[in-house]
Parts: C-alpha cells; structure tokens; sequence
C-alpha cells in the first residue's frame, strides 16, 4: 500500500528543504519546469542540467503562458488550469507543443500541481522529442511498407495479366526442385491438362522418356550455350511433339527456368527450307565457315573451324583478329581484305593455319564480301588442303604439273623455300602467279614472296616481266 508522503511529513521524517536543493531536486526530476504565476506569467524556468537540448530559456521568464504555447496547446492548458484551480483534482496531466521565437515546436508532457500557498501552478515537463522522433520513424516505416505493398500489388497485378493473355505458350519452373512454378493457360493447353493439375508437377514427369536430372542439365546448359537450337520433348498428357527454348534467370536468389514452348510440327511447317539447310551446313558441314567484321575481327565460326584451330570453344576464338589464325599474319588477312573488298570475292587462296598449340594445316580459303548492311561481314570458307598438298609434294618439279604445283603453293612458302627446290623457270612462275594474286600490286606481291621492293624489281627486269618505260 502506498502513500502520498504526508504522513512521513506531518511526522517530521522529512526534513524542511532549502529552496537551492528544492530547485535542483526539482530540475534534475524533470526535462523541464516551469513556475507559473496566478496571472499565467512564467515566474522561473528550471532545465534539467543533464538536457541541453533545450537551451537557454531564461528569456521566458517574465512572459505570458499564452506567448510560449502554440494555439491548439493553449487551449488545452487554459482547460486544464481551470480545473486545477477549481480543486475539481489535484493535478493533472498535459501534453503541450511549445514554440519559440523561431517558431520551433516541441512537444512536453506537463504534469501540474496547484501551489496552496499562493494559487501558483508548477508544472513538471517530459521532453516527448524522442518519442515522437520514434513515432515518426514508425509512420514512416509504415508508408514505405504500404507503398512496397501497392508497388508489389501492381507487379503482381502486371504480371498476372500477361500470362493469362499471352499467346505464347510460358512455363516457370524451380531449378532446385524441377517442378513447374507456373504457367500461362496457353501453356497448359499445349501440354494437355490444367493450371491446377501441372503447377506443382515435376517437369520431367510431363515428357516421355526424360529423367529430371537429365532434363533440366540439358536445358540449363543450352540456355547457358551460344546455340539457339530448342530442346525437343514429347507431351506425356497430349503426345504433342514439343520444342522448348529455355531461358534462366535469378528472383530472390533462386533460378528460374523460364520454358517457351512451340509445336514442333508447326515450326517445322513455317521454317524455310533454304534457312535450315544453310544452319545445318554451317553447324554440320565440314569446311571451316567463319564471320568477321571489316577488320578481319572473328564474329562467329562453326565447328569445322574450331577442329581446324584446334580451339576449345566459340568464346576462344570470338573477338581475335583472323590475322592470328593465318601463318603470315596481317600480310594473309591484308590480301584477303584488300581483294575482297575490291571485287566482292576471291577463290582458292592458299595458305596455312596456325593452331592454338602452334601446330599448321595447309588450307584454302574462299572469300565473300557482305556490304549491303550497316556493318559489313566478311565470309570466308576455309577448307583443309593438307592431304591434296602432300600427294602433290612428290611430283614437284615434273613438267606441267609441277608448274602448276609451284603456282598453287605461292602464298603458303616463302620464295625461298620454294627456289630452293626449283629452277629459274618456276621462279618466274612464282613471280607471275603472285602479280596475278595481288592484281598486278608489286607492294603486296613483294610481302607475299618475302622479297624487298628493290629486290622484286631486280627479278622482274631478269625475267622480262617489267616493261622499260616503268622502270
């Protein structure tokens, strides 16, 4: 049971308190005090020493209540000092924003006590800034989850529509747990059940003869794979042939594989014939087809180009000028552009390629000139010449085939590897073949043979092949 201390008073327990202890109990017991006079003028202003944060508020003293109260607390002071002064309680308690000069609002909760003596009234304050700064956090919170909320609803919303009104055929299915997460109607129509029947299924389970490890590595890689080829599927509920293009992305740390779907026999039917057997014969042909741009950069080339190199994969050779896959460097890919681009084609130029284990292969190359694009390609088919280049090496030097097998070989030897083995004859053919080449350009002819400008000219006066007006 507890008392209101009157008793300890009256029996004189607690002694009389000096009036500078009694301000400091006072001030220290409260954020901030305030004496007000019976006219409601502040007679003395006591801030808890602790509390800075309120400043100085000594020019307060002398003023109105009234000043120091914004308008709406005004009014709830003058009610609840009329009910103190009447006795109708004993004290009670406020919540009042005060304002200063500044007009700078604060809000203190008042707890005011009626002096007998001489009708004063003390008022002991609680600074509510830091319980309003925690309200205002919460409200704030609370907006930003609404808008989060209305924000997610719409996505939801959006996303929800365009499945359900999407023609084509879309499946979402869970990597980790291989079972459609969802699906559109027209999803569900090609695999012949319903929403309800297949969201929740095992993917693998909805296709014959397909195991769900197997399943989803196939199409995982595929969609992680420079091909574009779809993986074909049998329906288990429509015996529908099937062909699925999958896509994998991130949501909340997971992955997603994201299915379109294509009837088989449809996209068949529609395809070009033309296209697809220009695809086959680039994926399954057994010439090297590669493109690059107007700088001799690969863009993309096939299989058969790959074995030639001996290149692990595409991304190995994509984005490497030509030159580095030539024995001769920028002097190869600098003929072959120069000719390309001035006639549109060149056929049969041999030379040699280099592997990536620096290994050479006898090759012909034939080019094409693509410019009626805004970023021409340059074409070319690389064939591997290796085996035709060792059955004609023995009869080298033997009548008119061995000047033809001299002729073929200019551009993948050095004229002196060649004359070496061979006689002024072959050396004059050697010369004209590569005049020929080049299209008369002695620059280029002279880095074809290895020869200096000086020199080139020296053998063109021996052999008659220059007239005496150039010189």
């Amino acid at each position: 049971m507890t008392t209101d201390g009157r008793q300890l008073i009256n029996a004189g327990k607690v002694p009389l308190i000096a009036p500078e202890v009694l301000s400091e109990i006072i001030s220290t017991a409260s954020d901030i005090a305030l004496f007000v006079a019976p006219d409601l003028r502040v007679v003395s202003v006591l801030v808890n020493p602790t509390h800075r944060s309120y400043g100085q508020l000594t020019e307060w003293e002398g003023q109105r209540i009234s000043a120091l109260l914004t308008q709406e607390s005004l009014t709830k002071f003058e009610m609840r000092a009329t009910e103190l002064m009447e006795r109708r309680r004993a004290h009670v308690q406020v919540e009042l924003n005060h304002v200063d000069k500044s007009r700078w609002e604060f809000p203190v909760r008042y707890a005011l006590h009626l002096m007998e003596t001489d009708g004063s009234i003390l008022m002991l304050g609680r600074d509510l800034r830091p319980i309003a700064e925690v309200q205002q956090q919460l409200v704030t919170a609370q907006l930003a989850l609404e808008r989060d909320y209305e924000s997610q609803r719409e996505v939801d919303t959006r996303y929800r529509v365009l499945m359900e009104v999407s023609r084509d055929p879309l499946i979402l299915v869970s990597m980790s747990t291989g079972r459609i997460a969802d699906m559109n109607p027209a999803a569900a129509v090609m695999m012949g059940g319903s929403k309800a029947e297949l969201i929740g299924s095992a993917i693998a389970q909805e296709f014959e003869g397909r195991r769900r490890g197997e399943l989803l590595e196939s199409m995982a890689s595929l969609a992680g794979s420079e091909s574009t080829g779809p993986v074909e599927v049998t329906a288990r509920r429509s015996q529908r042939r099937l062909l699925l293009s999958p896509t994998v992305f991130r949501a909340a740390g997971e992955r997603i594989l994201l299915c379109q779907i294509d009837a088989a026999e449809k996209v068949r039917s529609t395809s070009d014939d033309l296209a697809e057997n220009l695809s086959r014969l680039y994926h399954e042909g057994v010439d090297g087809i590669v493109f690059t741009d107007a700088d001799g950069v690969v863009r993309a080339a096939n299989e058969a180009f790959l074995n030639l190199t001996d290149a692990a994969s595409m991304s190995a050779v994509r984005g490497r000028s030509l030159s580095e896959f030539l024995v001769r460097g920028a002097v190869d890919l600098r003929m072959l552009l120069d000719n390309v681009k001035r006639t549109g084609t060149m056929r049969m130029y041999s030379t040699r390629l280099t592997t990536d284990f620096s290994g050479q292969i006898a090759v012909e190359i034939s080019a094409s000139w693509l410019n009626d694009r805004p970023n021409p390609v340059l074409v070319l088919v690389v064939r591997d010449a290796s085996r035709v280049d060792s059955l004609r090496r023995p009869a080298f030097g033997a009548g008119e085939d061995g000047s033809r097998n001299v002729m073929e070989l200019v551009g993948s030897s050095t004229l002196r590897d060649i004359v070496a083995e061979t006689t002024d004859v072959i050396e004059k053919m050697c010369i004209e073949t590569a005049l020929e080449l080049t299209r008369n350009n002695r620059v280029a002819a002279a880095e074809m043979l290895s020869l200096s400008r000086q020199s080139l000219y020296v053998k063109l006066r021996k052999f008659g092949l220059i007239n005496k007006d150039e010189d």
